[in-house]
């Protein structure tokens, strides 16, 4: 391993670029530990730490737009509202025939849809900005020292551009890193603010091995329990990285032609690759998003509500109904999460996988899958494999879904040391850490070099 990595710096092109990512990364990690100035901190602790709704709800939203919402950064939006922009055109591509005959027209036709996601990025910043500075007003979160009077408009106006501005600097070094780096530059920002979490996770594991006197077997944290949270953590991440790789290879033949005096295709048989986790880690950030939000609503209706109008709900109901949507604690939590990621992974596959288009493409092309005929048959047949593969992919994200709500019920450690064995943010950092190590395989392969992955056989 250290000889491939010798000989990846030894490359010039490849080390611009290992080094380029790494510098436009830690310019992102600077800016994503700059508060925002008109924001109280310590306040803010304080009602995070009492209103466990809101801050689970702000964690999700953390780990899926790469930014510290806890903590009201300069890149406090992050990347989410690029995120959502970009799936509303995606979703929109199968309705609007417009966008959908850009996404068949190949890179050019990406590249306008990026341009239109570009700009719709932009009003969605303002609205969730502003959002966010009424949320802060109204819990009374703001530095009295700045702003005695409350948040006035030109201090609204003033932090909302810099959120904006925060948000398209970062798809801004996201496209750098595209362009001249190596990588998925919004999905490698994503990584490094998943990853960031990681110290305050082993520190948590540190000290809980101090307070139960020590690394010893049967302890709270001993040796034992250490070991078997290790052994997870690799099994979860081989079976992760298995899932992401695997596929589902349909043989495929080309038809017979002339050219002259000579015959091409027919002879060599080659294959259509599925994969079979198709939908990738959207369906869990989905569900996840989609379910706390009734707790959140629960919580905010007990601290809101008048008392009269409280009075005419039974207490013990709203308590039993808030248990019932607190994430890890329920069993009807855990269905309905599994029954979200099982929906959510047809539909999303539904919209990205048209096996119609596909077989389209085939009969075009003159290659056909043998047994079926060119067409409908074949749509049918790519469809009804599809549905089963998609069973197999949704099965694996529920599992690693849950498998963090596990851990920390069985185990008794904290969430944020059971989402390392499982979950959204593990199954993003797999994938992209996969995507990345692709990507320079493939320089080095281009240069007649050994990848890092040997895939002989």
């Amino acid at each position: 391993m250290l000889q491939k990595i010798r000989t990846i710096f030894s490359i010039p092109e490849l080390r611009q670029k290992i080094l380029l990512t790494l510098a436009l990364l830690a310019i992102y990690r600077i800016g994503w530990a700059i508060p925002l100035p008109i924001v109280d901190s310590s306040k803010l602790d304080i009602m995070l730490s009492s209103n466990q709704g809101i801050g689970k709800l702000i964690d999700q939203m953390s780990m899926f737009s790469g930014s510290q919402l806890k903590q009201i950064t300069i890149f406090g939006l992050g990347i989410m509202p690029y995120i959502s922009a970009s799936i509303i055109f995606q979703l929109l591509g199968t309705v609007i025939p417009k966008l959908a005959e850009l996404q068949k027209e190949g890179e050019s036709g990406r590249r306008k849809i990026n341009e239109y996601t570009r700009y719709a990025t932009i009003p969605i910043c303002l609205i969730q900005s502003w959002a966010m500075l009424g949320m802060l007003q109204s819990r009374e979160l703001l530095n009295q020292n700045l702003a005695p009077d409350g948040l006035t408009l030109d201090w609204k106006i003033a932090m909302v551009l810099v959120m904006t501005t925060g948000t398209a600097f970062l798809m801004w070094l996201g496209e750098q890193i595209d362009e001249y780096g190596i990588g998925n530059g919004i999905s490698l920002l994503i990584m490094a603010g998943i990853l960031a979490s990681m110290p305050q996770a082993v520190g948590e594991i540190f000290n809980s091995v101090i307070s139960s006197g020590g690394l010893q077997l049967g302890g709270d944290m001993g040796v034992d329990r250490i070991l078997l949270l290790a052994a997870m953590f690799v099994g979860v991440v081989v079976g992760v990285v298995f899932i992401t790789k695997g596929q589902r290879r349909i043989p495929t033949q080309s038809a017979k032609h002339f050219r002259g005096n000579r015959m091409y295709g027919g002879g060599n048989r080659q294959y259509l690759p599925l994969k079979i986790n198709q939908a990738g880690v959207m369906p869990i950030i989905f569900a996840s998003s989609l379910l706390l939000f009734p707790n959140v609503f629960f919580v905010y209706l007990a601290g809101y509500l008048p008392g009269t109008l409280w009075g005419l709900l039974d207490f013990n109901l709203w308590l039993s109904l808030q248990h019932m949507f607190e994430r890890g604690q329920s069993y009807i939590y855990l269905m309905l999460y599994v029954g979200l990621i099982y929906f959510f992974c047809y539909f999303w596959t539904a919209i990205t996988f048209n096996p119609k288009d596909m077989s389209e493409n085939l009969k075009n092309h003159g290659t056909f899958i043998p047994g079926y005929r060119p067409g409908r048959r074949t749509a049918d047949f790519l469809e009804k494999v599809m549905i089963h593969i998609t069973y197999v992919g949704a099965s694996f994200l529920a599992i690693i879904a849950i498998i963090p709500n596990v851990v920390s019920e069985t185990m008794g450690v904290s969430f944020a040391v059971s989402s390392f064995f499982g979950g959204t943010g593990l199954l993003i950092a797999v994938s992209v850490a996969i995507d990345l190590i692709d990507k320079i395989d493939s320089h080095l392969v281009m240069r007649n070099y050994k990848g890092l992955i040997d895939k002989r056989g």
